[in-house]
């Protein structure tokens, strides 16, 4: 009978983890290699050519915070940053408390056919974005499409969607439109996962439907709710597609800065001043991670009490 040191099996002990560890290395490896280089690399190098400006004389040369100090100086940049955060405050809660009902609806016993509703609501975000904003532009033209034949019929421009006023709220519609269904989805996911024994609970309890909704099922889904809330938020800062296929049809109206993305896209394609696009994404990209903490922290502050 053989007896081993502390020292021996300490080493032993090391080897083998050694060797483990190594293994998890090897399965994580491709992902965190890939990581790397469709984040990572072009998050650094946008910040590295946030530093720099491309001068007439001189070529690329080092500016510090110049970029920076312009970008936060910039009447441009805040009114497109304005408006997308008037969009974010007005058009997200709209579009989760729609998501919320439907949600409720569907999962409440007493909606008939809530499978076929189910996939009814959630239809319109498997049609691709493009699609679906090249559908909504014709029905809001003014020339063409419902709109227009609207407007025909009551001899008046009664509705006019791509006015300056409307606009915003035109592509709010557009975003609900797509997002409801994703949204409901969600809500939906997390009602069941509700223990029925809660209901039953509220039932000897004589809980009504509307106290049941209340007192179990939105608790219950409240973090499934900070979840979208953060995901809107991300995808309000991120605005682009929508106005940017509409812009041909209300080029008065939807400017090439007329959000942060569109400003930071037509600065690099059109007006080749990658150092300074690069800078508003920057930017953008720390305003929506801090603000998407917060609202992730203050959820899971609730959720704890």
């Amino acid at each position: 009978m053989t007896t081993e040191t502390p020292a021996a099996l300490g080493a032993s002990g090391l080897r083998r983890r050694d060797k483990r560890d190594w293994k998890g290395w090897a399965f994580v490896g491709p992902f965190m290699v890939v990581f790397a280089l469709v984040f990572l690399t072009p998050l650094a190098y946008a910040l590295y050519l946030s530093f720099f400006q491309e001068k007439l004389i001189g070529g690329n040369a080092f500016v510090g915070l110049d970029n920076y100090v312009r970008a936060l100086t910039d009447p441009q940049f805040w009114e497109a940053f304005g408006r997308v955060l008037i969009f974010l405050v007005v058009q997200v809660p709209i579009m989760l408390v729609l998501a919320l009902g439907a949600a409720l609806a569907i999962d409440s016993a007493r909606l008939r056919g809530a499978s076929f509703f189910r996939i009814l609501i959630f239809l319109p975000y498997a049609v691709p974005a493009v699609v679906a904003v090249l559908m909504w532009g014709y029905i809001y033209g003014d020339q063409f499409g419902l709109t227009s034949n609207i407007n025909d019929f009551l001899g008046v421009d009664a509705i006019t969607p791509f006015a300056k006023e409307w606009m915003l709220v035109s592509i709010g519609n557009i975003v609900t439109w797509e997002f409801v269904g994703y949204n409901m989805l969600i809500f939906y996911s997390s009602l069941k996962t509700i223990p029925t024994d809660m209901y039953e609970a509220a039932s000897l309890d004589g809980a009504g439907a509307w106290r049941t909704i209340f007192s179990i099922k939105i608790p219950s889904v409240r973090g499934a709710l900070v979840i979208a809330t953060i995901f809107s938020i991300i995808g309000s800062f991120q605005l682009f597609n929508e106005p940017n296929i509409l812009r041909p049809l209300a080029p008065n109206v939807i400017t090439t800065f007329f959000t942060p993305n569109m400003y930071a896209y037509n600065l690099s394609f059109a007006g080749q001043q990658f150092n300074y696009a690069a800078t508003i994404a920057i930017i953008m990209g720390i305003i929506t991670a801090v603000i998407a903490y917060v609202v992730q922290l203050r959820g899971s502050k609730s959720e704890v009490r």
